[in-house]
C-alpha cells in the first residue's frame, strides 16, 4: 500500500481534510486555483487590507476572563476594508465600506474555555435578505475555506490580494461563516473536555452561538433563515436543523425564523451512499466490471458494520464501520490511480488534489492574526484533533431526523456536483430518494426537469413538496468553486421558491 492510499483511508468523504497538512508540514505547490478579478473592486494588497481591520482594539480574545459572568458571551466588532471604487467601473457600485462586515468570538455556554470564531457579511443587495449560515465539513475543516475560494464576498491570489466574488452568496443574503465544532480554525480551547465527538454536541453549540447572534443583532430576527454547507456537514447541517425547529417549538430562546437547509455533496445516510461507490466508479470507467462486482461483495461487510453500528449507539462497532467501509474507497482510489477524487475530470498533482495555501499564509501573517484579535493562534485549514474526536460519529445516519422537517414545511435542498466521486450525486440521489416520507411516492414520481442559468441547462433537478434535488452539471465537490454562478442562482431560486415551493403545508415553527 503507498502512502497515498493510506492517506485516503484516513481521511475519507471529509470537506478538502486531505487538501491541508498539519501546519508543520511544508505547504504543496501546486498549479494554483485562477480567479479573474472583478472589474468592480480593485485587487488590494494584505498589508492595505490589514490596516483596515481594528476588530477588537481593548480586548485581547485570548485573555478574557474565564468567569462567564465578567466575559461578553459575544465579542464582535466591524472591521473596515480600505477598498475603494474601481476606476475602471465608474457607474456607482459600493465600496466594502458600504456594507456591514463583522468578525468576532462567541464564549460557549456549557464549556470550560471553549471560543467560537465567525465572520458575518451583510447582504450586498438588502438587508431584508434571508440571513444564511455555511458550515464547512471535516469533520473539522474551516469554513474559511469557502468564504476565499468558494461563496463568500472576495478571494484570495498568489500575491494575497483580494478582489471580488461577482457571484458570493452574500449578493443575495446576509452571510455567517463559523469555525465549528470547537478546534477548527481560529475556534479554541485550553481544555480538551470541551471538544465535541458527536452531532448532539455540535448542533447545540451552534444553537447557543446563533441565540447569542441574533441578540446581537437583533434587526435581523425577523429575516428568513437558511443553514448551508457540504461535504461532512451532511452530518451537521440536518442535526443542527433539527435543534433549531425543536428549540422554536419548545420556545427556549428567539424565535429563529428557520425555513430550509440545503446540503452539498454531502455525506447524509452512509449506508446508503457507500453503496452507490462502486456503481458511481463504474460509471465514470475507473473500474472494470469485475472490480465492480468485487467491491459490491466488500459492501455486505460494509452494511453490516453500519448496522452494528447503529444500534451499538458508539464505541467499537462504529470505528470498525469507518476502517471496513473506508477501505472500499481505498481500493477504487488503488485501482483508478491518480485521479482527483473530487473531481474525476482532473488528476492529482502531488499528494494534494489543490493548493489552498493562498489563504493559509494571507491568514497566518501576523498583521492579520493581530487584527483579527486572534493571538498567536495559527490558523490551520484542518484540525486533526476534531477530526479524532468525531470519528465515531461518521457511520451515523443523520437523514432520520428529516422526514419530520419535510412534513412541517422546512424546506430542503440536495445539490451535487456530477464529477465528485467522493460525496457523489448518485450516492445523494439514491438516499434521498429512498427516505420515508409522506411525500416519497410523489417525489420519486416527479418529472426531472433542467436547472437553467442564462438560457443554458446547468444541471438537472426534480421535486416534490419541501424537497429538491440537483444534479449540477461541469461541478464536482465544491459547486460554488466549480460554477460559481450557477450556485448563486440555485440559491436565489431555491430561497425564492423557484426550484420547488412547498405543497399543503407551509413551514410552522
Amino acid at each position: 500500500m503507498d502512502s497515498r492510499t493510506s492517506f485516503l483511508t484516513l481521511f475519507l468523504c471529509i470537506f478538502l481534510f486531505s487538501h491541508f497538512p498539519p501546519s508543520n508540514s511544508k505547504p504543496v505547490t501546486n498549479d494554483p486555483l485562477s480567479f479573474s478579478s472583478s472589474a468592480s473592486l480593485p485587487t488590494l494588497t494584505a498589508e492595505r487590507l490589514i490596516k483596515g481591520f481594528n476588530l477588537m482594539p481593548t480586548r485581547d480574545v485570548n485573555v478574557i476572563p474565564e468567569d462567564g459572568s465578567e466575559a461578553p458571551r459575544l465579542v464582535e466588532r466591524n472591521f473596515d476594508l480600505p477598498a475603494t471604487i474601481d476606476r475602471r467601473d465608474s457607474g456607482g457600485s459600493p465600496s466594502l465600506q458600504d456594507f456591514g462586515h463583522h468578525a468576532g468570538y462567541y464564549k460557549l455556554p456549557n464549556s470550560k474555555a471553549a471560543r467560537m470564531f465567525y465572520f458575518f457579511f451583510e447582504s450586498r443587495s438588502n438587508k431584508a435578505d434571508p440571513v444564511v449560515i455555511w458550515l464547512t465539513g471535516g469533520p473539522g475543516c474551516s469554513s474559511e475555506l469557502a468564504l476565499f475560494y468558494e461563496n463568500g464576498p472576495f478571494t484570495v491570489s498568489n500575491n494575497s490580494s483580494l478582489a471580488w466574488n461577482d457571484f458570493g452568496w452574500d449578493k443575495a443574503s446576509n452571510l455567517i461563516y463559523v469555525d465549528q465544532p470547537v478546534g477548527t480554525g481560529f475556534s479554541y480551547t485550553s481544555d480538551e473536555s470541551d471538544l465535541r465527538h458527536d452531532e448532539d454536541g455540535v448542533s447545540n453549540d451552534l444553537y447557543d452561538f446563533l441565540q447569542a447572534f441574533f441578540k446581537e443583532h437583533p434587526q435581523f430576527v425577523k429575516n428568513d433563515f437558511y443553514i448551508t454547507g457540504e461535504s461532512y456537514a451532511g452530518h451537521y447541517i440536518p442535526a443542527l436543523a433539527s435543534r433549531v425547529h425543536r428549540g422554536n417549538k419548545n420556545k427556549e430562546g428567539t424565535h429563529i425564523n428557520l425555513r430550509g437547509f440545503a446540503i452539498g455533496n454531502g455525506l447524509t445516510n452512509p449506508e446508503i451512499q457507500y453503496a452507490a461507490y462502486a456503481d458511481y466508479a463504474l460509471d465514470m470507467k475507473l473500474i472494470s466490471q469485475s472490480d465492480h462486482d468485487n467491491l459490491n461483495r466488500d459492501y455486505e461487510s460494509c452494511q453490516q458494520s453500519i448496522k452494528e453500528c447503529g444500534a451499538d449507539g458508539g464505541g467499537e462497532a462504529c470505528a470498525s464501520s469507518y476502517i471496513v467501509c473506508n477501505n472500499i474507497f481505498q481500493k477504487i482510489m488503488n485501482i483508478a490511480g491518480n485521479v482527483n477524487y473530487y473531481d474525476v475530470r482532473k488528476q492529482c498533482k502531488g499528494s494534494l488534489c489543490y493548493d489552498f495555501s493562498n489563504m493559509e499564509k494571507f491568514l497566518n501573517q501576523k498583521s492579520v492574526r493581530t487584527a483579527l484579535g486572534v493571538g498567536n493562534i495559527e490558523f490551520v485549514s484542518c484540525s486533526t484533533a476534531v477530526y479524532d474526536a468525531m470519528q465515531l460519529d461518521w457511520m451515523r445516519n443523520l437523514e432520520v431526523g428529516i422526514p419530520a422537517l419535510l412534513e412541517d414545511g422546512i424546506k430542503m435542498l440536495i445539490y451535487a456536483g456530477e464529477y465528485d466521486l467522493i460525496c457523489n450525486w448518485l450516492g445523494n440521489s439514491k438516499w434521498v430518494h429512498e427516505m420515508e416520507w409522506t411525500g416519497r411516492k410523489e417525489f420519486v414520481a416527479a418529472a426531472t426537469v433542467p436547472f437553467n442559468v442564462d438560457n443554458r441547462e446547468a444541471g438537472l433537478m426534480k421535486n416534490h413538496g419541501s424537497l429538491t434535488f440537483l444534479k449540477v452539471h461541469d461541478a464536482g465537490h465544491m459547486v460554488p468553486m466549480d460554477q460559481p454562478k450557477a450556485a448563486l442562482q440555485m440559491l436565489k431560486d431555491w430561497m425564492q421558491g423557484k426550484l420547488g415551493r412547498p405543497t399543503g403545508r407551509t413551514a410552522r415553527q
